[in-house]
């Protein structure tokens, strides 16, 4: 029994080999392709007024900055978490698929006045070419009360409180300028994680 045992001990270890090696090369040819046709580059630190931090091996960046008017701005943004399909705009390129993927980025603005009064919070979707505005909050400086009034959806607001929100954010450097930006910069950051992650696991595998 004891010879049983150790034989089907050993098998795990000689058949893992072929197995690991095989993986070894795959995640090699893999960095590799990243680092010859998609590497990424140092990211941008700023955006017209706004710092950026990029906060390496998490989904998400922030941005600090000051309004025209005084007011403390902080932008948090995530990596790429979700999706739309949309018919494809003729010229848009030499492909003959009728659909295109818009990408979409969470984003949360926070409007501080300097005198540390309530501030003022937006929740947006940001696509390739606009800044959608889906929910606002106000948060009182000496904190929530227990089950707080959030606001209604939106979308149920007249036309021109929308379009004034909108504006409000726009005069502040908030909108489709910002999302391309924000496009952008995480195109190169999921190449960026992704070239990370893949020197992490083949690590384990050396």
């Amino acid at each position: 029994r004891s010879a049983h045992g150790g034989s089907l001990a050993t098998r795990p270890s000689s058949y893992s080999r072929p197995f690991e090696s095989n993986l070894r090369r795959i995640l090699r040819i893999e960095l590799q392709n990243l680092r010859d046709y998609t590497p990424p580059y140092q990211p941008d630190t700023k955006y017209e007024r706004f710092r950026v931090e990029d906060r390496p091996g998490e989904r998400w960046i922030t941005l600090h900055g000051t309004s025209p008017y005084g007011e403390d701005i902080k932008i948090e943004a995530s990596m790429f978490d979700g999706s739309m399909i949309v018919p494809r705009k003729s010229g848009d390129d030499e492909s003959d698929e009728e659909e295109d993927i818009k990408l979409h980025i969470s984003v949360v603005v926070d409007v501080r006045k300097p005198e540390g009064a309530d501030f003022i919070e937006f929740v947006c979707s940001a696509w390739p070419d606009s800044l959608e505005i889906l929910k606002v909050y106000v948060f009182p400086h000496d904190g929530l009360p227990p089950r707080p009034y959030i606001g209604p959806d939106i979308k149920r607001l007249s036309s021109e409180l929308r379009i004034g929100f909108s504006s409000f954010l726009s005069r502040r450097g908030l909108n489709e300028g910002l999302s391309k930006f924000l496009h952008s910069y995480m195109m190169n950051k999921a190449g960026a994680e992704l070239m990370n992650w893949l020197e992490n696991v083949n690590k384990h595998f050396d």
